[in-house]
């Protein structure tokens, strides 16, 4: 996510709280970025996320408050794991990455250097996943 866009976001997110646009407050919107970022950066830091897609959930944070950025990452994290599953399928994978999520699981994460060769084609873009929690969190679902 290229940051002339997060930025814009996260401004347009806290414009829109200063001037009573929507029903999220000045304070929910900066609380809702510190939430989107807390969300987002441990994934980051173990190497599952790029900077990329913190700096955009935390943006979207701004627009959405505390509460329902939590409602959006839950929601993320669900079309995340579709998406995964969609391309894994497309990539003829999905055994693979079956068998490396179960390894990642029973090892407590102690493989993630294993899965994360650059030959092996495991990265997708995660921007989609978090437009849906996004936006489905928007609809007040």
């Amino acid at each position: 996510m290229p940051n002339p866009l997060t930025i814009s976001v996260a401004a347009l997110g806290l414009a829109l709280a200063a001037w009573h646009a929507t029903s999220v407050s000045l304070a929910a919107a900066v609380g809702g970025f510190v939430v989107g970022l807390a969300l987002m950066l441990p994934g980051h830091i173990a190497g599952a996320t790029g900077a990329g897609d913190v700096k955009l959930f935390a943006a979207i944070g701004t627009l959405l408050g505390p509460r329902a950025t939590v409602v959006a990452f839950a929601y993320t994290a669900i079309a995340g794991g579709i998406l995964a599953i969609v391309i894994a399928c497309h990539r003829k994978r999905l055994s693979a990455t079956v068998e490396r999520t179960a390894a990642l699981v029973r090892t407590a994460g102690a493989n993630v250097a294993d899965i994360e060769h650059s030959t092996d084609d495991n990265r997708f873009a995660y921007a989609p996943a978090i437009a849906v929690g996004a936006f489905v969190a928007g609809l007040g679902l």
